[in-house]
């Protein structure tokens, strides 16, 4: 039995056969832990990144004809499940009788309507894909009975079953570590455009699930408002594997990485205890960041912390059910300065019903005073899995059979937002405002003198557009 993996690139704005390579900002994780499983307990496994690799559709279709798996999986968001389905098809055509297994966030919370539309896809596998994944195999292998295989969908004579959910996994210390050397592509996290982690990268996950309810995001149905930590050995486990291996940075990509203070700091103690020579970038909410906490982190090499921080208007706050205020964001971000954290970045999200253009712009000055050194600025859009989403379509504001696939920003649906295309401008407005400020300027280039990490990046950045510009002239 062999199971392939495509973590396919985006829905293409261009034909589709068009295509570029891309910077890896980041291997497909969740890919790797489910393939590392596979592979663990018997099952063959390949697996590939489409965008990074640079591989056209007919490429990629080549790619699985060479590898002429049992089973093909495809790892699907709302930026990519078009792709995917696209691809499925031109595999189905030339192999009419590969499995063909969509997973992943827009997988689960769209499942009988891919089965509707896109006969290629023959099985949905819901929410954590390692236990099911294994069952699906074996099932398919045995020729078993399928119904007996929970947190999947699938067509049985014409219609569409869906068998119940499967538990979460409690006890993910039981999971072996993603092999990242599965994947023959050289990683670089990405932010504003500009490579931030020049070194051997990965990102890494410490831990699973979010207990919050932030109604832009699908997370917590995703996790069934569940949190589940590796303990700290576990993980020192993994890094000193990595380490070994040549890695020096890393982005921690937990929902909520600083949900327990406590097991931060004790892992970031571990880090220094044991002398483990990496960087790495967190996330993190503005009211679990306690001074002692991002000591530590600072301690351990903590190079690059972000925030969401949303807006910095508390009525937008609460309709996002953030849980969060604007003060608790001031106290975060100056605790992260005052520890030394280099660089420290902030997202936000306007464009939400009934917030108004003053709203949005204070939201703007908010950044501005909260002087992070990168704001990240985004018009808010919503997808099936969300609870926006199920409010829009209550009030009948969405229309599901146009926006399923895609998702759709809520203010080109909602009439008392401010239009989708005029926060854009305001948006690209204020990146303006923000970096071409005295002050602003004055105090990077000051830190940037101090500190070596940011001359890292500078002189890897150059490094790196010389070597476009070099491939540019030989093609040309």
């Amino acid at each position: 039995m062999k199971f392939s993996f495509i973590n396919p690139g985006p829905n293409p704005e261009l034909p589709i056969e068009d295509v570029k390579k891309m910077v890896g900002a980041a291997p497909p994780l969740g890919m790797l832990y489910i393939a590392t499983y596979l592979r663990k307990n018997g099952i063959d496994i390949s697996i590939i990144d489409e965008a990074p690799k640079g591989y056209s559709v007919k490429e990629t279709v080549d790619w699985v004809k060479k590898e002429n798996p049992d089973i093909l999986g495809f790892s699907t968001c709302s930026a990519n499940g078009k792709k995917a389905a696209f691809i499925a098809e031109r595999v189905k055509k030339e192999n009419p009788n590969v499995s063909i297994v969509f997973g992943n966030f827009f997988a689960t919370f769209n499942a009988e309507r891919i089965l509707k539309k896109y006969p290629a896809v023959d099985f949905i596998v819901r929410g954590e894909g390692e236990h099911t994944s294994l069952e699906l195999a074996q099932c398919l292998q045995k020729g078993g009975d399928l119904k007996k295989v929970l947190g999947i969908n699938f067509r049985n004579n014409g219609e569409i079953v869906s068998t119940p959910d499967r538990p979460l996994i409690k006890d993910i210390n039981s999971l072996p570590f993603p092999d990242r050397t599965l994947l023959d592509i050289d990683y670089h996290n990405i932010t504003a455009g500009v490579v931030v982690a020049p070194k051997q990268f990965s990102n890494f996950v410490t831990s699973r699930g979010c207990v919050y309810k932030c109604r832009f995001c699908g997370c917590r149905r995703l996790a069934r408002s569940l949190w589940r930590s590796r303990s700290v050995d576990n993980i020192m486990e993994e890094m000193h594997l990595l380490s070994s291996q040549g890695y020096k940075q890393f982005m921690f990509v937990d929902d909520n990485f600083t949900l327990n203070p406590k097991r931060v700091i004790k892992l970031c103690k571990r880090l220094r205890e044991e002398k483990v020579d990496v960087e790495f970038f967190a996330e993190g909410r503005v009211d679990h960041c306690p001074p002692e906490m991002l000591q530590q982190m600072y301690r351990a090499n903590c190079k690059m912390i972000y925030f969401g921080i949303e807006n910095g208007t508390q009525k937008v706050l609460d309709y996002y059910d953030k849980e969060i205020t604007p003060q608790q964001a001031m106290t975060a971000v100056g605790h992260a300065r005052n520890v030394g954290i280099d660089v420290i970045v902030a997202s936000f999200i306007v464009g939400a019903p009934h917030e108004t253009r003053q709203e949005i712009k204070n939201t703007f000055k908010f950044a501005q005073k909260l002087q992070v050194d990168i704001p990240q600025f985004n018009v808010l859009a919503t997808f099936p899995g969300t609870d926006i989403w199920e409010e829009l379509k209550i009030k009948s504001l969405v229309d599901e059979e146009k926006h399923w696939e895609t998702g759709v920003m809520v203010s080109d649906v909602c009439p008392d937002a401010v239009p989708a295309r005029e926060v854009e401008k305001m948006i690209h407005e204020a990146y303006q405002s923000f970096f071409v400020r005295p002050d602003y300027i004055l105090k990077q280039l000051a830190k940037f003198f101090k500190s070596s990490y940011r001359r890292n990046v500078l002189v890897n950045n150059i490094r790196r557009a010389d070597a476009v510009a070099d491939g540019i002239r030989m093609v040309t």
